[in-house]
């Protein structure tokens, strides 16, 4: 064994990462720990001479920064080091630089050293490390000095196991479901067997493997391609169509003409303008995040990026909606094996900035929301968006075809990720599913980028090697065709993986494309160029077998027939819900001005000025409206509009999502979050009749027909708001059993959370609108009705809700002509500002308006005779409007009079409304801007 040498390197100035642990454990409960000392470690691992680690030395210390030496610490500290196999990015540094350096070494690992105050006790600082600093799934510590652990063990040429499975009855089968982590449903088990012993023979473990991953929900969609049988709601017993089916059929019946592909592929197609196309997709990251926040985040976001590239697009921005529990949680409310809110947020956040700004993409649009049922579920939505020259689909892969797999080598990262996001969480979750952790490598990622984009006419079809690895990637290729692979080719992190594991792993930044033979040098070329991996590791036969091959021999031979159209269709039963729509039930606000001072300081409505400065989005230089707007650069923005320098066409991007109104009345909640989308690219300068939308679902565990109700009606209220609009879902994503089984042995799931994006034409980048007010004198309107509409609503979230919530926004059929005719006011450059109206109502978008433009406003009229309702009610299809005063004529003919003139502008500094005492305009900032840079790494926090 080689000598292992050890550099350890301090920081010269304080340590912003000690000061984050100072602060966590502070706002843990732990108190004052006293100062924290932080340092970087770095092991190699070779017979290496004085020279050399001079060598190192020189290239891997910043003498600006750091001070290094190779000497053993013998000071009192806490050093940590990754698992055996957890993906270190770092080391893979330290072995590029010796390689560059002509410096032979075996391995390299790296790790940190954290020294606490003299006085701290060693249990104390225990706790500390696990609650704040390290993550047991990904990482492990020890008092003293570490040494990295390697994955090794010979290389495995081995066949696969075989799993006897002929002639196992249910039991037996459901024992099979359970050792082999399938998470299959026992009629699908059924099959299997049955499948097996028509074939006289019994499945490998990779063939049963790859049925599971196949089958599994996350890739299989299962509960939205199921038959359901539905009870409840104003129809009674009936049978709903496949929720799948009919969200596709929507699509289909609105026949946009600018939709290219939708629901086809990694993404979305759409083509706004002549010549250029499109790609949208937006992915869940659920269960990853809540077991390694940082690692799932910040996979998320790659994998969504390469949905992008894998549909031959450009990945030009980045989207995120995140989803938590309160930040101010006590320790002692945290369920068993769950991290704490807090650190789930600074991992996800870090893990989002870390991908999307190494690999050189603007992250431009996304929302933070706050929630106790989000505690042990957090929810992670990572969208992306892509462009490029208007081109023919790929249509391969043909007969022939060779199988070429680019990117990073696999490991045992993510194995079984796709199952395991098919399961209920529980407080061993985080032993169980530690290799279904998966580390990103952005730069890789970047890599893969350069290779690929250009290369389009050398590949007959692409795709990301996402949930299952190459059994996902190859598997699905090879539908309909067939494939022969061999594992022994495919580059690994290290030895010891067994052939199933090779073909399962989730390791990351790896993208599987069809090259005709003529075409392989020329890949192989740009791969060698770029400086990215690329194996050729089979052909695509034409025979309709997927043909696995460990060391030559057959290790699964499986009819791909049988693979993608086998599974049996589940039968689920649902009961619909029978919401409250009684509009009538109001509220009271006894003191309006405390009511909104509270709304706007509220976490999900507050400023998140320091989750936005983590992203750089404006990269690229075509962030036209940005997430903060306005006199000092800290209002928020309704949507982001993206065009290139000097173009005049342009892109907004809005986000609609409200789970709180999902409680009360899920079908209602999807009108509204559609609503939502489309108003917020409508209130920039997107043109409304060219909008296409994304769905993703996060929901609880539908074997419960309750919850399989709220999903049906969801996706009823989805299709109905696309309908009203003529805006066409072109790809979706759902993510279920999000769902964790607490110390109290209950099952807690997230609230019904759907997310829509949109995506629109705007027409005239140099006519965005923006919601900061302009000019002192300028006249304000309300465009749409109010009613009295509180259930799920922001106002009872900070005055309680009463016993009868009432109803939920319900949705606004004159939204779509209202939206069309203020584009057409903003195209003839009428509307000086606009803001939608949403959480909080009417007095937090004013005051949003107010505080972008640093000035007052002045409101006389308010939209009903109730003064709560008109201030707080959540109607949909609202939106405030800045008008000169020599426009507004003109504004009204182009609204048929369809408008409310509310008030003016003013430089009183002052909020004013009717019957509450004035409000400061600074007072309305420090509130929305409360601790918006004040928590650990600039993160926003909670009231």
């Amino acid at each position: 064994m080689a000598p292992r040498h050890r550099l350890t390197l301090h920081p010269i100035e304080a340590d912003p990462r000690a000061a984050a642990i100072e602060r966590g454990a502070s706002d843990l409960g732990f108190g004052n720990i006293g100062e924290v000392a932080i340092a970087d470690i770095v092991f190699v691992d070779g017979d290496l001479d004085s020279a050399q680690l001079d060598r190192l030395h020189s290239v891997l210390v910043d003498p600006l920064l750091q001070r290094g030496n190779w000497e053993l610490p013998t000071s009192h500290a806490v050093e940590i080091t990754l698992q055996p196999g957890v993906t270190d990015s770092g080391a893979d540094a330290v072995r590029h630089a010796c390689g560059t350096l002509g410096i032979d070494i075996e391995a390299a690992a790296t790790g940190l050293r954290i020294r606490f105050d003299e006085g701290l006790a060693d249990d104390v600082a225990d706790d500390i490390i696990e609650r704040v600093v390290a993550n047991t799934i990904i990482e492990r510590w020890a008092w003293g000095t570490i040494e990295p652990a390697h994955p090794g063990g010979e290389d495995i040429r081995s066949t696969a196991t075989i799993i006897p499975i002929r002639g196992a009855d249910e039991t037996r089968l459901a024992e099979i479901n359970v050792e082999r982590a399938l998470y299959l449903d026992p009629e699908e088990m059924v099959v299997i067997r049955d499948h097996f012993t028509g074939l006289d023979r019994d499945p490998t473990d990779l063939e049963l493997e790859t049925l599971g991953q196949t089958w599994s929900e996350h890739c299989a969609h299962k509960t939205f391609r199921a038959a359901i049988d539905a009870t409840g709601g104003p129809e009674g017993e009936q049978v709903i169509e496949p929720l799948m089916r009919q969200l596709r059929l929507c699509t289909e019946t609105i026949d946009a003409p600018f939709v290219r592909s939708a629901f086809v592929g990694n993404a979305g197609i759409v083509e706004f303008r002549k010549g250029i196309t499109i790609a949208l997709k937006a992915e869940t990251h659920n269960h990853p995040s809540a077991v390694e926040p940082f690692g799932g985040a910040n996979t998320g976001v790659g994998g969504v990026i390469r949905d992008v590239l894998g549909i031959a697009h450009k990945p030009i921005a980045i989207t995120d909606i995140l989803c938590f529990g309160p930040a101010d949680l006590p320790l002692s409310d945290l369920p068993d094996g769950s991290l704490h809110p807090r650190r789930i947020r600074e991992g996800v956040i870090d893990g989002v900035a870390d991908y999307g700004n190494k690999i050189g993409l603007p992250t431009v649009a996304g929302a933070i929301l706050y929630d106790p049922a989000y505690t042990t579920n957090p929810l992670v939505f990572a969208g992306c968006i892509g462009t490029s020259p208007a081109r023919p689909l790929h249509e391969g892969p043909h007969a022939g075809d060779r199988v070429l797999v680019l990117g990073g080598a696999t490991g045992r990262d993510g194995i079984r990720g796709a199952t395991f996001s098919s399961a209920t969480m529980d407080a061993t979750t985080g032993e169980v599913a530690g290799a279904s952790v998966q580390i990103g490598d952005p730069i890789i990622e970047k890599l893969l980028i350069d290779a690929l984009i250009g290369a389009e006419d050398l590949y007959s079809s692409i795709t990301d090697c996402g949930a299952g690895g190459l059994s996902s990637a190859v598997g699905e290729m090879a539908e309909g065709i067939g494939a022969d692979v061999e594992l022994d080719l495919v580059p690994r992190k290290y030895p010891g993986l067994e052939p199933w594991e090779v073909w399962l792993s989730e390791a990351q930044e790896r993208m599987v494309i069809s090259v005709p033979s003529r075409n392989v040098s020329a890949i192989l070329n740009r791969c060698k160029r770029v400086g990215v991996g690329v194996a050729d590791i089979g052909a695509f036969t034409g025979d309709g077998v997927l043909t696995v091959r460990s060391g030559g021999t057959p290790v699964a031979e499986i009819d791909t027939a049988f693979l993608h159209d086998g599974r049996p269709q589940r039968r689920m039963n649902a009961v619909l819900p029978e919401p409250d729509r009684s509009p009538s039930v109001g509220r009271k606000v006894a003191d309006p001005k405390a009511a909104l001072i509270a709304l706007m300081s509220h976490p999900n409505i507050a400023s998140k000025a320091g989750t936005i400065h983590r992203y750089d989005h404006e990269i690229l230089g075509s962030t036209v409206v940005r997430p903060l707007i306005g006199a000092a650069g800290d209002g928020p923005a309704d949507g982001v509009v993206l065009a290139e320098p000097l173009a005049e066409h342009g892109i907004a991007i809005g986000i609609g999502v409200n789970p709180w109104y999902g409680i009360h009345d899920p079908e209602a909640m999807a009108y509204a979050v559609v609503d939502e989308a489309i108003r917020n690219v409508v209130a920039v300068g997107a043109d409304p009749d060219m909008v296409a939308l994304l769905d993703n679902f996060s929901w609880g565990d539908p074997r419960r027909p309750s919850t399989l109700g709220e999903l049906a009606a969801a996706v009823e209220g989805c299709c109905a708001a696309a309908y009203m609009y003529n805006a066409p879902f072109v790809s979706g994503k759902d993510s279920l059993n999000n769902e964790y089984i607490g110390n109290d042995g209950e099952r807690h799931a997230v609230p019904p959370t759907l997310v829509i994006t949109a995506v629109a034409h705007v027409p005239d980048a140099n006519r965005c609108v923006t919601p900061d007010l302009a000019e002192a004198g300028n006249v304000l309107m309300l465009l749409g009705s109010t009613d009295s509409e509180f259930a799920g609503s922001h106002l009872d979230k900070v005055l309680g809700a009463p016993p009868v919530a009432g109803a939920a926004p319900a949705p606004d059929p004159d939204a779509p002509n209202r939206y069309r005719h203020l584009h057409a006011a903003m195209q003839a450059g009428l509307v000086a500002a606009c803001h939608d109206v949403s959480e909080g109502g009417l007095a937090v978008a004013l005051g949003e308006m107010c505080l972008a433009g640093r000035l007052g406003a002045t409101i006389d009229v308010l939209p009903h005779d109730d003064l709560s309702t008109s201030l707080f009610s959540e109607s949909l299809g609202r939106l405030v409007v800045e008008i000169e005063p020599r426009s507004v004529a003109a504004f009204k003919r182009i609204m048929d009079d369809e408008c409310l003139q509310i008030g003016e502008v003013s430089e009183s500094g002052m909020l004013s409304l009717p019957g509450v005492e004035p409000i400061l305009v600074s007072d309305l900032a420090d509130a929305f801007n409360h601790e918006a840079y004040a928590t650990h790494n600039g993160l926003q926090a909670t009231s």
